[in-house]
């Protein structure tokens, strides 16, 4: 997930981020001799029959047959991508397959009388500059208005981040920006200053085949061993490495694994921590790096762009049950959930978009020519993410209300102002959306995930808000929670360049190809987009 950028300091000199912790031991009672009032809200997530079925299975036989071209299976970013490039460079009858009602994948959104709100990714961070397909895209949704003499792309103000971006509550006090520095001890000061330089230096550092050693998209990256043996490491394990144990900086750092992959520094391996701080190299004529793009709606508005120019025949509801390769065709079953009709489709090539999870099911009956992949290497963060409802943002010393709001200690990571981009005025009431990584992994853990109870998710929510907003639950109109139970892909040590990975990405009989973020390690919007052209030109050179 799901998608937070945080670059103000390491960015602005040299490369940045947050941190936060798991799911934990948070109480769900109320507080000593304090009642708390019921909270209005509703619980959502991914489709419950959808998954079910597809869980269970299904045996229907189809009483209706289609011949398509390729058919793409998945309507999240990769999958949308994969459509929008097959009908942009060739004249093939493409049909995507949706098993929830709207496409998008985790960049999801809502909408109340308030304001437009993210479900999941809210924001991208700007491109790097080498990332042409991605700023090809950005331009044709303009998003990009032009490029300078220098080459250098324009933004579209709206479209960026309006100030201010980010705040920290610590020590009692909102500071500007995220990385720990009120009444932070100097020798703490220090070792961020040590990993800011350190990451200044891996931006910087290129491997022998020239390439960077941190790139995006990440296959782009350096293969020399001097960097892709981190992925062996945890983040943690190289932090100690450097004598870097400040729990500032591990706060901090940890934050940052938290935002782009749902684990801990004990978690997530070295080269992936290290990518987020290293990998951005964007330059732009009218904006510093370190800033955003966003929409109240989170980058379900860049989801929705992705739809526009994707083929027509999107197909929503739809839950593919059965595959099979029949002679030089692809069978593809799926039952309509609104109508129960079962419909085979007849194609000659097959993106399959999914979660690896999700795949495997589907790909029951095909041999794997590729050979067997080891299931277990792929493991999910769960992520829950609730939009509040308030009368008025409780207000505090500092800082004021700002995109990006982040509470130091906390086990979530904050909440963003989800009216932030309005140019309407200040509202009478507001929207934020709260994100919540689950990074505990443990049966108990995970199981709570799915059984909790909206009230349950609610109290969760508050009590972290109280950290920094003590009075937060008078302000509460509505809070609604959304659980995603496999939110993205962990890069845990030895994913990112472990065979698992590779083998998941070969195609099988040369017509089903793959594209998804999981076969990049990290789930951000530009590796989804382009796993999914990547995958679009594996059909179109065959």
């Amino acid at each position: 997930m799901a998608e937070r950028e945080e670059r103000r300091r390491f960015l602005k000199q040299s490369a940045l981020a947050l941190g936060g912790l798991a799911l934990g031991g948070a109480s769900l009672g109320s507080c000593a001799g304090e009642e708390k009032r019921q909270i209005t809200g509703r619980l959502f997530g991914p489709s419950f029959k959808a998954g079910h079925l597809l869980r269970t299975g299904l045996k229907t036989v189809p009483t209706k047959t289609e011949e398509v071209e390729v058919v793409v299976i998945g309507g999240g970013v990769s999958g949308l991508s994969a459509a929008r490039w097959l009908t942009q460079n060739s004249g093939a009858k493409v049909c995507l397959l949706e098993l929830e009602d709207r496409t998008g994948g985790n960049s999801q959104s809502g909408q109340n009388a308030v304001s437009a709100f993210p479900w999941g990714a809210h924001y991208l961070p700007l491109p790097n500059n080498t990332n042409t397909e991605l700023l090809k895209f950005l331009e044709e949704v303009q998003v990009i208005t032009g490029y300078d003499a220098a080459g250098l792309p324009i933004y579209n103000e709206y479209h960026l981040c309006f100030d201010p971006e980010e705040r920290l509550f610590i020590n009692g006090y909102w500071q500007e920006g995220l990385v720990p520095n009120w009444s932070v001890p100097k020798p703490d000061l220090e070792q961020i200053d040590k990993f800011q330089a350190l990451m200044e230096e891996m931006k910087e550092a290129k491997g022998e085949d020239g390439r960077f050693a941190f790139d995006i998209p990440l296959d782009k990256s350096s293969a020399d061993a001097t960097f892709r043996d981190l992925d062996k490491l945890t983040m943690q394990e190289w932090l100690y490495q450097q004598k870097l144990d400040s729990p500032y900086l591990r706060w901090y750092v940890e934050y940052c694994c938290l935002d782009d992959f749902g684990g801990t520094i004990e978690q997530v391996s070295a080269w992936a921590g290290i990518h987020y701080f290293a990998a951005r190299k964007a330059q732009a004529a009218n904006s510093d790096a370190h800033r955003v793009l966003t929409w109240p709606q989170g980058n379900h508005w860049l989801a929705e762009r992705l739809r526009a120019q994707a083929c027509p025949d999107i197909r929503t509801g739809s839950l593919v049950y059965n595959m099979e390769i029949q002679g030089k065709q692809v069978l593809i079953d799926y039952l309509d959930l609104a109508t129960d009709q079962p419909t085979r489709l007849m194609a000659k090539k097959c993106v399959v978009a999914t979660p690896h999870f999700v795949r495997e099911r589907l790909l029951a009956k095909i041999p794997k020519e590729a050979g067997k992949q080891n299931s277990k290497a792929f493991t999910y963060a769960p992520w829950v993410v609730a939009n509040l409802t308030l009368k008025q943002v409780p207000g505090g010393k500092g800082t004021p209300l700002s995109w990006d709001n982040v509470i130091y200690g906390s086990r979530s990571l904050g909440y963003v102002n989800a009216q932030q981009q309005s140019v309407k005025g200040f509202p009478e009431k507001q929207v934020i959306t709260f994100y919540y990584p689950v990074a505990d992994s443990s049966p108990t853990s995970r199981q709570a995930v799915f059984t909790r109870k909206q009230e349950d998710w609610a109290e969760v929510v508050l009590q972290e808000l109280e950290k920094a907003h003590p009075s937060i639950r008078k302000e509460v109109e509505q809070l609604d929670v959304w659980v995603w139970g496999h939110g993205m892909i962990k890069p845990t040590p030895g994913f990112i360049w472990g065979e698992d990975r590779e083998k998941a990405a070969t195609p099988i009989n040369g017509n089903i190809v793959f594209a998804h973020s999981d076969l990049s390690g990290i789930s951000i919007f530009e590796e989804a987009f382009y796993q999914g052209i990547k995958a679009a030109n594996q059909i179109l050179k065959t």
